[in-house]
Order: C-alpha cells, then structure tokens, then sequence
C-alpha cells in the first residue's frame, strides 16, 4: 500500500537502536501492499474472478511446465495453484516490505519471505519466473530485475503483469492492482530492454469492471471474451514474456553485493505475518 512512513534515519534497517535516543527523522515511502490485504482481496468475489481470468491467460502463455522449476515474486500464489500438479517444484517468495503467509494449506513450506534485492536462490536455478504485485511496487526496478536475472536459467522465461496505465483496475483503489506504479504495453517493453530482457509477446487480461456487483461479476467471461476485439487499450493488466539477454555482462566497476545464506522452502523455520 503507498504510505509514508516516518522513520528514525539512523535505525534503518540494520541498524536498529543506533540513534541511541536522539532520533533524526526521515520519510521513507513504502509502495509494498500487506500480504493480508492481498489475502483478503483474493478471498473476495472480485477477487476471484480476478484470478480466474488472469490465470486463463497465464495458462495460455505458459501451457506446459513439466518439470521445471517455477518461482512467484510478489504475491503470486493465486496463479501458481496449477502449476502444482506438473512443474518439478514451485516457490512463492514474498519481498519482506509485504510479508508472507502460509501457502499452500497442505504444504506450507512452499512459501518464503525474501529481500527482493538478494534473492536466496542459486545462479540460473529458474526455468520460470512470474512477477505478481511484484514490479509496481519496487522502488528500485534496476536491482530487482538484476536479481530475476541472476537467478533466471539461460533458457528460461519471464512473466511479468502489472496494472495497466489506461485501465480502470490502475484507478481501483479498493485493489491491489490499483496501487504501486501502473505501466503501458510499451513502458513495461522498454524496462525490460533496458535491464537485460527481450520481451517475447504481450498480452492483457481483466477487461470486467472493477466492482463488486453480482451481474458484473457474473458477466466477467463475456468482458474477457468481447474487451480484446472493442477496447483492448483498457484491459486491468499487461502480460509480457520475456527471456535473458545473456550476452550482456555485469557493467565493470559495480560493486559486488554480500549475499546472505537463507534456508530455502522445506529447509527450516520461516517469518510469518499472517
């Protein structure tokens, strides 16, 4: 949720207690929305019908993924449901600025909260990467991409939905997709480019209103179904696939980053806020 929070500068994090008493304030603004208001939104009749049609677009994108190794960032347990069943093993990791929840219910280890600028996973151990509520909400795009690319095997593909500029779901505050920093078909091309993707495809999904009422819920299939062929530059989301420009090196003279070690899914205790 974009909020301004007012902050001791000297505690930031790591360095709680260092101001000793005598605090200098800071405003640090912070676009991550609360995993339980994600939550919530998801249980909801809106909700649902969100994740319905975003996730028949996502199964068109990527119809097959026996095998593989696929990773959510952001909140993206609502559309990593069905992939369960086929890719090798599937994680949601949940940036620490929005906390995390047990998923799924009969096997919450699936689930980890990460520093979205480390990831604790290993060089090129993705096949697939899908951004959810992820993107519009960093502040630093350039070194959350760098990390979806380090982690990102040579072959393997990313999928990034974000709120889109012109629709009515960027507007929609009650949602989570109304929060964060909407993009265009060709702003969100144009990130990627810039930070060592090539986009692939594009596609949009929700044209249904965002509200709450039984018939416009009930009619969400026909919106899908007509809003591509009348009004496609209104749909709520963008999609673009994209794979690694792995011709393109580590600029010389960037500093190299401490990693930390954190225990994977399944390997041990994990933070919960919900």
């Amino acid at each position: 949720m974009s909020v301004l929070q007012l902050v001791c500068a000297r505690c930031l994090p790591g360095r709680a207690g260092a101001c000793g008493g005598g605090a200098i304030w800071a405003m640090i603004r912070t676009m991550w929305t609360d995993v339980v208001d994600l939550r919530d939104f998801y249980a909801s009749g809106l909700g649902q019908v969100a994740r319905r049609m975003v996730r028949r677009r996502i199964r068109k994108v990527w119809p097959d993924v026996t095998g593989q190794s696929v990773l959510g960032l952001g909140y993206a347990t609502p559309y990593l449901a069905g992939f369960r069943s086929e890719a090798g093993r599937v994680i949601a990791a949940m940036p620490a600025g929005q906390g995390v929840i047990h998923w799924p219910e009969d096997d919450p280890r699936l689930a980890t909260l990460v520093d979205e600028f480390e990831l604790p996973f290993p060089d090129l151990s993705m096949d697939r990467v899908m951004l959810v509520h992820a993107l519009e909400c960093a502040e630093q795009v350039r070194p959350f991409l760098r990390e979806v690319w380090r982690v990102m095997a040579d072959s393997g593909r990313l999928l990034v939905i974000t709120p889109n500029r012109r629709g009515m779901w960027a507007r929609a505050e009650r949602t989570p997709f109304g929060h964060g920093h909407p993009y265009s078909r060709g702003q969100l091309s144009r990130l990627l480019r810039d930070n060592l993707f090539t986009p692939l495809d594009s596609s949009t999904a929700l044209y249904v209103p965002p509200l709450g009422w039984g018939l416009a819920l009930s009619s969400a299939p026909a919106w899908e179904r007509i809003g591509p062929r009348l009004y496609p530059p209104f749909a709520g989301v963008v999609m673009i696939e994209a794979t690694k420009q792995i011709y393109a090196a580590t600029p010389v003279g960037e500093p190299a980053r401490r990693r930390l070690t954190v225990a994977m899914p399944g390997d041990g205790p994990r933070v919960n806020r919900g």
